[in-house]
């Protein structure tokens, strides 16, 4: 969904009516907005299907106690987002992927086993009148902060891909530790506090598929992706176990490669997971082994950790309206554009990504029509020339700061002094006011200016005091 140039989105597996593997972008024929929620949001999905299938109490209770508490007491530290808008939630959503016993033979990032395969968002506004999903492609390239491993260690400030920072947190093998790393740097690269978490284990998720017996795929060309261990022929067929894990697993030989067209297929997959689900209303054999699954799955934050919890989620999301659910994922571009020599990762997309995390802060809904319309044609942060100014009274400040542009892959054409400014601000000359916007977009408080004195060609920021480098994005 993000503008990208020079590489076009992957189009999804298949074709579909009412299956997986449907149109590209992840939408397919017959599958509602809610459907897709409720899929992607599996511990909420369960609650639904229990709430709707009139369970008894003792199937209730018996599925309450499955459900995991992760405490995060003391683990994301003090220094975070304001709440800007009180009432409203920030929920991520991780489909985890544990590399541990057998799904050993699938690899892994050194250092751990424990892996995030899917990042998103869910906002529930204040009102509860709308919500929105923002899937985080796993490739995105982020500023990753320190971390607690769960070792006893201490993982150093680096760049990585976004997906890095929950194998990094779980290193030590608990998945609080993992939640707690994946939300500080959420929480460092978008701006946005994270109010709850929930992970959902993908071997669960092959119980869920094989509770249903299978969900029929109709991939138009041959699947074989040695990473995900598929060998999927053409043509419509019904898939469980290790099939369906590598149906969701694979990326590379399908589409141009990109997890942002693996992100479609997984919402495609879920959203035929849900609807078949709901065929299974009045079979309690396959409804109750469903539920075993996606509960034992299921890892929450304290305040989640519930099947009561769950419910009041659930309701809150049934009541917001069908054509006020909105999906979408973070503009992006791929790195290369800046960085040539990787091939691998995709950078957010400015202004446009500031657009969007601005809006969930503040509780606004997002227009994605012009959204998309604004992500045609990304104006890469290489081809800003930015120019940096010690406005300060600390040393080395615009050094740190040209350093710090540099990695996000600006073009930094020099460093010097200014007079001493109290707020930082970014100056422009006539016909910059585009890359002046991206530039800004990544500075927190500063607002472009346009100054016809400006030097022509480059836009100027002048690091105030009051700006701390880590504050940038």
């Amino acid at each position: 969904m993000g503008g990208t140039r020079g590489r076009k989105s992957a189009p999804a597996a298949g074709r579909s009516r009412r299956r997986a593997g449907g149109k590209p972008g992840g939408k397919s024929d017959g599958l509602t907005r809610r459907g897709r929620i409720v899929a992607w949001t599996a511990g909420i999905g369960a609650v639904c299907v229990l709430g709707a299938g009139g369970a008894g109490a003792w199937i209730y209770n018996d599925l309450d106690g499955n459900i995991h508490g992760a405490h995060l007491d003391g683990k994301l530290g003090d220094d975070r987002p304001e709440n800007l808008s009180p009432g409203s939630r920030n929920i991520l959503v991780v489909g985890s992927d544990s590399r541990s016993g057998a799904n050993a033979r699938y690899g892994g990032m050194e250092g751990g086993t424990m892996h995030s395969d899917t990042l998103m968002v869910l906002h529930i506004p204040a009102n509860r009148k709308w919500a929105a999903v923002v899937s985080l492609p796993r490739d995105s390239w982020v500023r990753i902060p320190a971390c607690d491993k769960g070792d006893g260690t201490t993982s150093e400030v680096h760049h990585f891909k976004i997906n890095e920072a929950f194998s990094l947190g779980g290193t030590g093998g608990e998945v609080a530790d993992a939640a707690a790393c994946t939300i500080k740097t959420i929480e460092a690269n978008t701006g946005l506090r994270i109010d709850n978490f929930m992970s959902v284990e993908f071997q669960g998720f092959k119980g869920m598929v094989n509770a249903l017996e299978g969900i029929e795929v109709c991939p138009e060309q041959a699947i074989h992706d040695k990473k995900a261990h598929l060998d999927l022929e053409a043509g419509c067929q019904t898939i469980r176990d290790e099939k369906a894990l590598g149906y969701v697993r694979a990326r590379y030989s399908v589409g141009d490669g990109s997890d942002i067209g693996r992100i479609g297929r997984q919402q495609e997959f879920m959203s035929a997971l849900a609807e078949k689900a709901k065929s299974k209303i009045t079979d309690p054999v396959a409804l109750y082994k469903l539920l075993q699954s996606l509960t034992k799955s299921l890892t929450t934050d304290d305040e989640l950790a519930g099947a009561k919890a769950l419910t009041g989620l659930a309701s809150e999301l049934k009541a917001v309206p069908e054509d006020r659910l909105t999906f979408l994922t973070v503009p992006s571009y791929p790195r290369e554009a800046d960085v040539p020599t990787d091939k691998a990762n995709v950078v957010w997309q400015y202004p446009q990504a500031a657009t969007v995390f601005t809006a969930l802060a503040k509780d606004r809904e997002i227009d994605k029509k012009r959204l998309e319309a604004d992500t045609k044609n990304p104006l890469y942060a290489s081809s800003v020339h930015v120019r940096v100014l010690n406005g300060s009274d600390a040393e080395g400040k615009a050094a740190a700061v040209a350093e710090r542009l540099r990695e996000a892959g600006f073009t930094v054409t020099g460093t010097g002094n200014a007079p001493h400014a109290g707020r930082t601000t970014v100056t422009y000359p006539p016909g910059l006011a585009d890359r002046a916007a991206v530039l800004a977009s990544q500075v927190p408080g500063a607002r472009p200016v346009e100054d016809a004195a400006a030097p022509v060609g480059e836009v100027t920021l002048v690091v105030g005091a009051e700006l701390d480098v880590d504050d940038l994005r």
